[in-house]
């Protein structure tokens, strides 16, 4: 698989000639740049880099990697990204379960909710109050998944088609050049039939890392609308997992919303719909003490 070539070649192809100051003259039969211009861009022979894109040179410098992401105009994000697809390192370990201890943890926030993610955004596990919140966040699930094909998930997240875009661009920035893992393949692939949306954001090669922070607005069908400020930590000793904790602003409306949310029985709050993702890695949640 020539995956630093693939990525080459989207990029490209999104380049507009005059964005960069060369001439178009209307007559191309690519999209974006040719091959030759972003080579002279980038300060390599035309044959160097068509052997780039061909893959048929699989270890380039990282001068060279520096300099095309330059002609290239990636962030900082990217240009790691591209990086690690031109030093692939095999295949990561990634664990599909997480440590009693963190789970523990998450089980013993009994007002914040909290979940764990895998690498390809599986939900592992998350506390009573975050699935109370939406089902986007229950254990057995797929973050991306739901919000995409799920319509329960989709009507907890307000403006969810906004929010894609940076989901997807996540996945691809995780994986890297680890594209034969079972359960990335079994999800794009899965994804690829059902969503016209996903096919055509991934088929751009974004990479983006998840943000380590932000802010959130959910609805849910209980309590209503609830802004909810988001933190992300790396689960130490376990590659790609990430530890999600939202908090509400104190003596906020969504405060209120979120305590009260916390009171109710567990047998009131809404439950997963049956589109709920199946293949995910299975764990569990225990209700709250």
């Amino acid at each position: 698989m020539n995956l630093i070539g693939e990525y080459l070649r989207a990029r490209r192809e999104l380049i507009r000639p005059e964005d960069v100051g060369l001439p178009d003259n209307g007559h191309r039969r690519v999209p974006g740049l040719r091959r030759d211009e972003l080579a002279m861009l980038a300060g390599v022979s035309t044959e160097y880099y068509t052997r780039l894109e061909q893959g048929r040179d699989r270890r380039p410098s990282p001068q060279v990697l520096d300099a095309i992401a330059r002609a290239l105009g990636l962030d900082e994000d990217a240009t790691a990204h591209l990086r690690a697809l031109g030093t692939p390192q095999g295949p990561r370990r990634r664990p599909a379960r997480v440590r009693p201890g963190v789970q523990a943890l998450l089980d013993a926030w009994h007002n914040t909710p909290a979940y764990v993610q895998g690498p390809f955004q599986d939900v592992l596990a998350a506390n009573r109050l975050a699935v109370a919140l939406s089902p986007v966040f229950t254990p057995g699930g797929n973050v991306l998944r739901s919000v995409l094909l799920d319509p329960a998930a989709q009507e907890s997240l307000p403006g969810w088609q906004n929010r894609v875009g940076s989901l997807v661009a996540a996945l691809r920035a995780m994986a890297g050049p680890d594209v034969d893992d079972p359960r990335l393949t079994d999800l794009v692939g899965e994804l690829s039939v059902k969503s016209d949306l996903f096919r055509r954001l991934w088929s751009r090669h974004d990479a983006k890392p998840h943000p380590g922070g932000g802010v959130h607005h959910l609805h849910n069908p209980i309590v209503g609308d609830i802004e909810l400020r988001y933190e992300k930590f790396a689960v130490t000793g376990a590659d790609g997992q990430l530890l999600v904790v939202y908090r509400a602003e104190p003596g906020s409306p969504s405060a209120d919303a979120l305590a009260l949310l916390g009171s109710l029985p567990q047998e009131s709050t809404p439950r997963r719909s049956r589109t709920a993702d199946r293949s995910a890695p299975r764990s569990h949640t225990r209700p709250a003490r």
